[in-house]
C-alpha cells in the first residue's frame, strides 16, 4: 500500500483529500497544515508521495518542496493548489515537483496524477 503525506493549510482540504485517497486504497501517514510540521512529517512517515500547498501560514509550498527535495531527493512531490499561474507551475517542476494540480479538482483528476506519479520511476 503507498503511503501520503498530505500537506494543505485547509483542514477542510485536507480531508477531502484524506477521505478520496483512503477511498482509493492509499495511506495517508499523515497531516501538515503548515511548512514546519510538513518537513519534520517527511522525515518521521518517510512517504511514498507528499501532495503539497503552495500556500501555507508559516511558508511557501515551494521552500517546503526545496527542503523536501534537500532531505530526501528521490520523494515524490505533487502540488495541489488554487494558484495556477504558469510562473509557480514552472517554478514547483524545476524544483523538483512532479505534478501540479489546480483547485478545484475532480476527485478523477487528482486519482489519476497520483496513480500516474506513483507509478513512475
Amino acid at each position: 500500500m503507498k503511503r501520503i503525506l498530505i500537506v494543505d493549510d485547509s483542514f477542510y482540504m485536507r480531508t477531502l483529500l484524506k477521505n478520496m485517497l483512503s477511498d482509493a486504497g492509499y495511506e495517508v501517514v499523515g497531516e501538515a497544515p503548515n511548512g514546519q510540521t510538513a518537513l519534520e512529517l517527511a522525515k518521521e512517515t518517510k512517504p511514498d508521495l507528499i501532495t503539497l500547498d503552495v500556500i501555507l501560514p508559516d511558508n511557501t509550498g515551494l521552500d517546503v518542496l526545496k527542503g523536501i527535495k534537500a532531505e530526501q531527493p528521490d520523494m515524490k512531490v505533487i502540488i495541489v493548489s488554487a494558484v495556477g499561474q504558469e510562473v509557480i507551475v514552472n517554478e514547483a517542476m524545476e524544483y523538483g515537483a512532479k505534478s501540479y494540480i489546480v483547485k478545484p479538482f475532480s476527485e478523477e483528476k487528482v486519482l489519476e496524477v497520483v496513480s500516474k506519479v506513483l507509478s513512475e520511476d
